[in-house]
């Protein structure tokens, strides 16, 4: 049992709450398992139950005087706290962070500690997890219904307290727990009247503006949000909290001014100032680099995009229809021939703007509503199967204290029934 850290080499915000527990080590199901304590007892803690938690101060203080390995954290949904947690990702010997790991430390830039291993880190925010998946490779994302051991040693380049990160947190969320289940269902599709209908969202690569790169460029500086498109095209990522924000806001911008053409999106991004090595670092498991998955998720954003003056002319038979179309299924819906004057800030600022659709019922089942109505589901369905998870590991604890209790107890009625006894039998 290692010394639980003092007060002074924590964040008030971890000790000033009642969410400490005690915790140790046990194997479950042959591997080592960190289990959450009662503080002051033997009985296991559960996550979901405040009453099994208490103050910093008891909770250290029975970590130095019960059979114990240390003290945790349990984040709550009433708390405005996320732990993230990065495994096999440190050096013990060295004292140093993977690459990966590194640049998150970099982009959360909020109190971070090395776990008990020695081999991973743990981050905490203030902020909101964004919905969708919590963990993915050697990352966790939690912000309720979990604990955290706390070791207190904290990491030198990071701040000692707990700071607001939640831009911060949605990024390294989209880059490394992205999930392709949405952007597959709003794909998918093969009826004529589904294509019309998203046609009007979201053009596909084929309907790239015949405009050349240059030209283009130049309208984009020249448009009402053109300062910010010069800022992020020279490289500075004034006004974001990390550079890969700042990746992702240009690519949003590009996204709508090439018609949501994601090779042409690359294309231009690689000539921007703002491209780096880590552009074609593969980041994720399915060997997706870094620039494909934040083109992809630019893209995907786009709801509209950009049409060209000498482009409506040639094209104004099917906006027409198009129009159509939009006015039938979202009678607020901009008409695509005023696009260009309207809509220069809506990659970067007025994303999902526009609150699904009361029935759903009624839009066609790619429409990116239902889409993200599916997807609203799964996260619901994905939080409360974590309760359940965290509910049940807590049950197989207690059944196991039980199980231990009760052969303790056994050995210790077959000793007395063996005992010795002055008098013979007769």
């Amino acid at each position: 049992m290692s010394t639980p850290p003092s007060a002074d080499a924590l964040p008030a915000a971890l000790v000033d709450r009642d969410q400490w527990v005690c915790w140790r080590t046990q194997e479950r199901d042959g591997k080592p398992t960190k289990v959450p304590i009662i503080p002051g007892t033997t009985q296991f803690a559960s996550t979901t139950s405040p009453e099994t938690w208490t103050a910093f101060s008891e909770a250290r203080e029975a970590a130095t005087t019960t059979p114990v390995d240390g003290v945790g954290f349990v984040f709550t949904a009433e708390d405005p706290l996320v732990g993230i947690d990065l495994d096999d990702c440190r050096d013990p010997d060295a004292d140093t962070p993977t690459a990966w790991a590194a640049e998150l430390l970099d982009t959360l830039d909020s109190y971070s500690e090395v776990s008990p291993s020695g081999t991973g880190y743990h981050v905490i925010v203030r902020g909101e997890r964004p919905e969708g998946r919590n963990r993915a490779g050697n990352l966790e994302v939690y912000d309720r219904s979990r604990f955290f051991t706390v070791t207190g040693a904290h990491v030198p380049a990071t701040p000692e307290s707990v700071t607001a990160r939640s831009d911060a947190l949605a990024t390294v969320v989209a880059e490394e727990l992205s999930s392709d289940d949405t952007d597959s269902a709003t794909a998918a599709s093969t009826s004529d009247a589904a294509t019309q209908a998203t046609a009007t969202e979201s053009p596909s690569s084929d309907a790239a503006v015949p405009v050349p790169d240059e030209e283009l460029l130049e309208r984009a500086q020249n448009a009402a949000n053109g300062d910010k498109f010069a800022r992020l095209w020279s490289g500075s990522t004034s006004g974001y909290e990390s550079h890969s924000e700042a990746d992702l806001a240009l690519c949003r911008m590009l996204a709508f001014w090439t018609g949501g053409d994601a090779t042409r999106v690359d294309r231009l991004f690689r000539r921007s100032d703002l491209h780096r090595d880590k552009w074609d670092a593969v980041h994720y498991a399915d060997g997706s680099t870094y620039g494909e998955k934040t083109v992809e998720r630019a893209v995907r954003a786009t709801d509209e995009t950009y049409t060209p003056p000498e482009a409506t002319d040639t094209s104004s038979d099917a906006n027409a229809t198009a129009g159509t179309a939009a006015d039938s299924s979202q009678s607020d819906t901009t008409d695509p021939a005023s696009a260009p004057t309207e809509t220069p800030d809506t990659p970067v600022d007025a994303v999902d703007a526009v609150p699904p659709a009361d029935d759903l019922t009624e839009l066609p089942p790619t429409h990116p509503d239902r889409a993200r109505a599916r997807h609203d589901r799964i996260v619901t369905l994905s939080n409360r199967i974590e309760e359940l998870i965290a509910e049940n590991e807590r049950l197989r604890a207690e059944l196991e204290t039980e199980r231990q209790r009760r052969r303790e107890l056994e050995s210790t009625a077959e000793e007395s029934a063996s005992g010795w006894w002055p008098f013979g039998n007769e």
